[in-house]
C-alpha cells in the first residue's frame, strides 16, 4: 500500500515542500525548484542583515528570488521560533542549503 502511494507522488509531484536557506548556493537550489515542478510552499531564510559601511539592511538572496516567485517568507531570528508554523504546514519534504542555524 504505501509503495503504492509514493508511485502516486511520484506520478503527481505535489509535494508540500519548505526550502530552508540564505546565501547564494541555497539560491541556486530554490530556483530549479521554483523554475520546475516543486515550488516550495514555505522559504525560510536568515533575517536582512545590515552591509557595508552605512549598514543598509540587506535582505539575504534566498529572500530575493523567493519574493520573485511569490513563494511566502518567514525570518526567524532563532529557527525554534517558526517550529510550530513548520509542522502546521505538515510538509512532505523540507531542503535545507546552507541555512546557517542548528535545526533541532
Amino acid at each position: 500500500m504505501a509503495n503504492s502511494k509514493m508511485k502516486s507522488k511520484i506520478q503527481n509531484p505535489k509535494f508540500k515542500i519548505v526550502f530552508m536557506g540564505t546565501p547564494e548556493f541555497g539560491e541556486i537550489i530554490l530556483e530549479e525548484l521554483a523554475k520546475g515542478r516543486c515550488k516550495p510552499i514555505l522559504v525560510i531564510t536568515a533575517p536582512d542583515k545590515p552591509v557595508g559601511r552605512k549598514q543598509i539592511l540587506t535582505p539575504p538572496p534566498v529572500k530575493n528570488l523567493a519574493e520573485k516567485y511569490k513563494i511566502p517568507i518567514l525570518q526567524p531570528e532563532k529557527i525554534e521560533n517558526c517550529k510550530l508554523k513548520i509542522e502546521n504546514l505538515n510538509p512532505d519534504l523540507i531542503i535545507v542549503a546552507a541555512y546557517g542555524q542548528i535545526l533541532p
